[in-house]
């Protein structure tokens, strides 16, 4: 799908304004700068000013963090516990989001404060949120405030319980509050119907990162502080898959900075397992990768392996990976999270298997417009990565169940454009617990209730989704004629990271092209050719098409074509260029 064009004059007077040197020599150089135009322009940058801010993040851009509603009250409750002297326990999630948000927030507080400890709850025997066993543990060992961090938005009957024990709260939550919220004494939550606050699209951490900011604040601290707990906040952006705008775009721009710059001793351990090299600079002081980290390589190379602790052992040993002081004591923790990690893949892959062979064999899953599939022994901490790889096989709204503590646990996925959260909401009469957003959601009910849930989620389904929704595209940003890609464009396109969620890599389209003879298979699936256009004079196109071979033997015959990519380097033999990486490719005779 293409998505719609600017408004003309908008579009020509953008790229007017955002010319670095105010003149170009050929018009493909002005056409270059209206492709720029219209790519901020789709992402809400109609003016210089704002680009200017796009191209430029600034820690000063941030927001006040006493906007954020009930954070006056949440730092006179830090301040009153630590002149008193109470003990104060900080608690959070098993994902990466909720094991950033503890170490953050425990790090800061330890700096100046001892009478601190955290609490990671055990995915499978306290299950998500705030247990009542993790209450009871703070009573019997004497804290008298708990910080809560990436949950507890829901937790009214928890918090309760918690007030009854003496036991205060302050709730630092970025998931969907329901109609009533919990009497905790602060809720930081910038989803709260009657919040104000600019941003609405924190992660956990993110709040986390916004409540030490303010007692940074309260304790008149420089700012500079808090730039080295932005790796945390920049990996939990990336595990969480916020939008990367605003305010999360400044977090993941700086945070990035630092992850490969000045990276704390738990995450250059990690990185040790993903076979990124790391180079001291003696004369800086400061470490240097082999290669640029980007969010896409905090996905897949440090976020599965932190959150691979929670889903086979513990998520303190998370906590205590990335609050680790040394390298030494870091690259223990950090060996016992990779093999948890070997494990985690193992576990995956045997239940992704099983449902994948339960959607072939079925023909009730073949013909629903929703897949839910269960089975009793899958392991509770991979079902949320089997979700995601049957949409991969079977693009449709998705929740994988298995059996834990005597109930029936989800975890569910979903696909562009649906509110899976909002179906499975329409069906709470029916659950224990659940919780989440429009793409991603957790739940849980008891067995004899199963049948019906999964009847109404799936009717919900059917109702809500569209024949579009379910077909999966590819969002082109811009046509694009391969004379105006140059070395500059690629330097300012590089300027759009950090890249993620509603600030995607530009995806462009190209038509009428044909092979210059170069076309051959790499590997077993892949394809490498070079293109031109038919009817435009200029130098071919290094591409690869990764999964693309089948269309090998019509290119190479000499069939025209369209192709849907990204604009990437590639470095070869120490010589860097320009390479164009296909996402898909358009047959123009079919």
């Amino acid at each position: 799908m293409l998505k719609q064009y600017g408004d003309k004059d908008l579009v020509d007077n953008l790229a007017q304004d955002i010319q670095v040197d105010k003149t170009c020599s050929r018009p493909e150089e002005f056409e270059a700068y209206k492709i720029i135009a219209n790519l901020l322009i789709q992402r809400g940058i109609n003016n210089y000013s704002d680009a200017k801010k796009f191209f430029r993040p600034n820690i000063k851009d941030l927001h006040d963090p006493f906007l954020l509603n009930d954070m006056d009250e949440a730092i006179e409750r830090i301040m009153f516990a630590i002149k008193g002297g109470e003990k104060i326990l900080v608690y959070g999630d098993y994902d990466v989001d909720g094991t950033s948000a503890v170490a953050l927030v425990y790090s800061y507080l330890e700096l100046f404060y001892s009478e601190v400890d955290f609490y990671i709850p055990d995915r499978y025997n306290e299950g998500y949120g705030i247990s009542y066993q993790a209450i009871d543990w703070a009573y019997e060992n004497g804290f008298k405030l708990i910080i809560c961090l990436d949950c507890g938005i829901k937790a009214i009957d928890q918090i309760a319980y918690s007030s009854e024990k003496g036991i205060d709260f302050i709730i630092a939550d970025h998931h969907l509050p329901g109609e009533e919220l919990p009497k905790a004494c602060a809720i930081l939550n910038p989803k709260r119907e009657d919040s104000t606050y600019p941003y609405k699209e924190l992660s956990g951490c993110g709040i986390g990162f916004k409540l030490i900011q303010a007692l940074n604040i309260k304790r008149r601290q420089p700012f500079e502080k808090l730039i080295p707990y932005l790796d945390l906040v920049v990996i939990a952006i990336a595990a969480d898959i916020v939008p990367i705008t605003g305010e999360n775009r400044i977090l993941a721009f700086y945070g990035l900075k630092v992850i490969n710059h000045q990276p704390r001793p738990g995450l250059e351990a990690i990185l040790n397992y993903s076979k990124v090299v790391h180079i001291s600079d003696n004369t800086s002081n400061k470490l240097y990768f082999n290669k640029e980290l980007n969010i896409s390589d905090l996905v897949f190379l440090i976020c599965p392996r932190i959150n691979a602790a929670g889903r086979i052992e513990s998520g303190k040993n998370s906590v205590e990976l990335l609050i680790s002081k040394k390298l030494e004591q870091a690259e223990h923790i950090a060996k016992k999270i990779n093999d948890n990690n070997d494990r985690r893949k193992e576990l995956d892959n045997h239940a992704t298997d099983q449902a994948i062979e339960m959607l072939q064999n079925s023909i009730d899953l073949k013909s629903s417009k929703a897949t839910v599939v269960f089975k009793d022994d899958w392991n509770k901490g991979v079902i949320g990565i089997v979700a995601s790889r049957l949409i991969e096989k079977s693009y449709r709204p998705t929740i994988v169940f298995t059996k834990s503590n005597e109930l029936i646990t989800g975890s569910a996925r979903s696909i562009k454009d649906f509110d899976i959260y909002s179906a499975i909401e329409s069906c709470s009469h029916l659950l224990e617990h659940f919780g989440g957003h429009k793409f991603a959601a957790g739940l849980s009910l008891k067995e004899e209730n199963l049948e019906e849930f999964i009847r109404l989620f799936k009717r919900k389904v059917e109702e809500n989704i569209s024949e579009a929704q379910s077909l999966p595209e590819i969002e082109i940003d811009s046509l694009l004629n391969l004379n105006t890609i140059t070395p500059k464009l690629y330097r300012i396109l590089k300027q759009f990271a950090p890249f993620g969620p509603e600030n995607n890599i530009p995806i462009f389209q190209s038509n009428k092209l044909v092979d210059t003879g170069n076309a051959r298979p790499v590997g077993q699936k892949h394809l490498k050719l070079s293109v031109i256009h038919l009817d435009i004079r200029h130098l071919p196109f290094s591409c690869i098409g990764f999964g693309l071979s089948n269309y090998y033997e019509e290119i190479r015959h000499g069939e025209a074509f369209d192709i849907a990519f990204n604009i990437d380097e590639n470095e070869w033999n120490g010589k860097t260029s320009l390479q164009l990486n296909i996402k898909d490719i358009k047959l123009n005779n079919k």
